[in-house]
């Protein structure tokens, strides 16, 4: 093994995280989904979207946390536990019953990756003490304000909007950091409910900045590899429209169906529909509720085209998806959801168990004086 294969691994790792150039794909872990209902859903939420996860799917939900605060958390994990991805919110109602405010975090890592860079010795052995772990971390915080615009027994309409904060770093190589905004729209009259979500309005920036020791950077040299200094991403606006309908099938059961449209921007994509510069990708997702106690959810996502397995002679292209499925469980102030899905892409499907809980902070009513 020579000092160059040696170095393979750090270097796929670290360029593939960081110094990555490709627009369309920037801060690709804002992408994933908030919370086990919304996942189970096939991600299909903009326009039915009330509780705390509002704030990742579409701002304007949050206006409906209003009787009480309400804390958010989601665990899952990639590829057998390698990646973990995280995600906490808290929301809070403004006492004038008219506005919500919240704040979310969301953290997709990586840890102990090997750092080969000094394996190889200068006579050519291999010194495995030398090697080193680090870790590769994504960020965003996110700063949501909901309000009421209309608000009767027939009619509901809010307003919502998002400012985040990203930041993401690989040890102590490379650091970046964002800023963007987001914006939403929601409607709900009778059984019908509308929405829209404008995600990077501003187009988000992250700027990276890179550090290397001076022995780093002579090993750099020494095997002809570029030693980066500065470098920028963007992330484009995307535009999300959905629109769902409820159905009272019983005074026991519900029945939520949704479904969203992606539409992006930034050039051709493989999707159901795919042109340039705009492209657009549909997700569906239903739910069935029993006395508002028990859930069952599913969802279709991520349609592409994609070679027919065992035709390599014709070439033909078949659609394929993804699905996902769930279950919810609510209980008093609590409520505790489990998500089935696929949270890697077509090419590499691995499935995760994702779970997630809602606490819901009963605040105590002052009674009369």
């Amino acid at each position: 093994m020579n000092r160059k294969s040696a170095l393979l691994i750090f270097f796929v790792t670290l360029h593939t995280i960081a110094f990555s150039q490709f627009r369309k794909y920037s801060n690709e872990f804002l992408n994933i989904g908030a919370g086990a209902r919304g996942l189970a859903m096939g991600g299909a939420q903009v326009a039915s979207v009330s509780d705390g996860t509002a704030g990742y799917w579409n701002p304007a939900g949050l206006f409906h946390v209003r009787d009480y605060p309400i804390i958010t958390a989601m665990h899952a994990e990639y590829f057998a536990g390698i990646g973990k991805y995280d995600y906490l919110s808290v929301a809070l109602p403004v006492h004038d019953d008219k506005r919500s405010l919240s704040f979310s975090l969301l953290r997709f890592a990586v840890d102990d990756i090997p750092n080969t860079l000094f394996l190889v010795e200068p006579d050519g052995s291999l010194n495995y003490n030398n090697v080193r772990s680090f870790s590769s971390a994504d960020y965003a915080f996110l700063f949501t304000y909901a309000q009421s615009l209309m608000n009767t027994e027939e009619k509901k309409i809010s307003f919502g909007a998002n400012a985040k904060v990203i930041h993401r770093s690989v040890g102590s190589f490379a650091k970046a950091w964002g800023f963007g905004i987001d914006a939403g729209l929601q409607m709900h009259f009778k059984n019908w409910h509308l929405g829209l979500t404008v995600k990077d309005l501003t187009t988000t920036f992250n700027a990276w900045k890179f550090s290397f020791t001076e022995k780093e950077k002579e090993v750099l040299y020494l095997t002809n590899n570029d030693i980066p200094v500065k470098s920028t991403e963007m992330t484009a606006p995307r535009l999300i429209l959905g629109g769902a309908y409820t159905f009272r099938l019983s005074s026991q059961f519900k029945l939520q169906a949704e479904a969203n449209f992606d539409i992006t921007f930034d050039g051709q994509r493989n999707v159901v529909v795919s042109a340039d510069p705009v492209s657009i990708d549909p997700r569906a997702g239903v739910e069935l509720g029993y006395k508002d106690l028990i859930f069952v959810r599913g969802g279709i996502y991520n349609f592409q085209q994609a070679l027919k397995d065992g035709d390599t002679l014709n070439q033909q292209k078949v659609w394929i998806y993804q699905p996902s499925v769930g279950v919810g469980f609510k209980l008093k102030s609590l409520a505790i959801d489990y998500a089935f899905t696929n949270l890697a892409n077509q090419s590499n499907p691995l499935y995760s168990h994702i779970f997630s809980l809602r606490l819901n902070l009963i605040r105590k009513k002052k009674e009369n004086q």
